[in-house]
């Protein structure tokens, strides 16, 4: 029986088309041309940061993101960048009973953002706050002490086949894909996805029928995250 629902959140939660957009600008390269490469990025299978390292070698994209910081070019998160999916999901998930949980690989600046869009989840967190990188084991072993449940009582749910779902199963979680973003479509029909995970969804709307009311009281969260460096 799964009790929790955690999400990722780029291209799980928000689409990232505006972001991606913005730091082509910020790089002084045309949209079009950065997406096409990070396509070919994806392609290979490499991290998406790779992807400056073609225009700009030894590229530090911490220290970037600082500058677009103080700039005033910084990260920016709105409504609009939220698939239209989410606020359903979430909240019928919520009204069923289960325990909704957001936390992905982003920056600590990002998580604030999230937090001040009031998504109807119990708890947002990210990577950039916890010091913890998925797919981690550490990651994974801080998630199964936050969210409520066994870790066979949790789902995760991401768009990323090596970041999210295999990692998830590995460490003994439930796991879904979903079919969205470069990585969601390049990777749905994927045979060791297709082997490993739970589901794999072409909307969050799907998963409240799928797992069906709750039974039993909405459990409390783990202890509060303590940032590890």
């Amino acid at each position: 029986m799964i009790r929790s629902v955690v999400f990722d959140v780029g291209e799980t939660l928000l689409d990232d088309t505006s972001e991606w957009g913005r730091w082509a600008d910020w790089i002084g390269v045309p949209r079009h041309t950065f997406s096409a490469v990070m396509g070919a990025v994806v392609w290979d299978g490499r991290d998406n940061g790779e992807t400056f390292e073609y225009f700009r070698p030894g590229f530090d994209l911490p220290a970037e993101r600082q500058r677009r910081e103080e700039a005033g070019c910084g990260e920016n998160i709105s409504e609009t960048d939220l698939y239209p999916d989410v606020r359903p999901a979430l909240a019928a998930l919520r009204e069923a009973g289960y325990w909704v949980g957001v936390s992905g690989n982003q920056s600590a600046r990002t998580g604030e953002l999230l937090r001040a869009l009031d998504l109807p989840a119990d708890a947002v967190t990210v990577s950039g706050e916890l010091g913890l990188i998925k797919p981690s084991p550490a990651y994974f072993d801080w998630l199964a002490g936050w969210a409520p449940g066994d870790r066979d009582e949790i789902l995760y749910v991401g768009d990323h086949r090596d970041f999210d779902a295999i990692p998830a199963r590995a460490q003994g979680f439930r796991a879904a894909l979903v079919r969205r973003g470069p990585w969601g479509h390049l990777w749905a029909d994927d045979e060791e996805v297709k082997r490993t995970v739970d589901w794999v969804l072409g909307s969050l709307t799907e998963l409240p029928a799928l797992l069906g009311p709750l039974l039993g009281p909405r459990e409390p969260a783990g202890p509060e995250p303590v940032p590890h460096g």
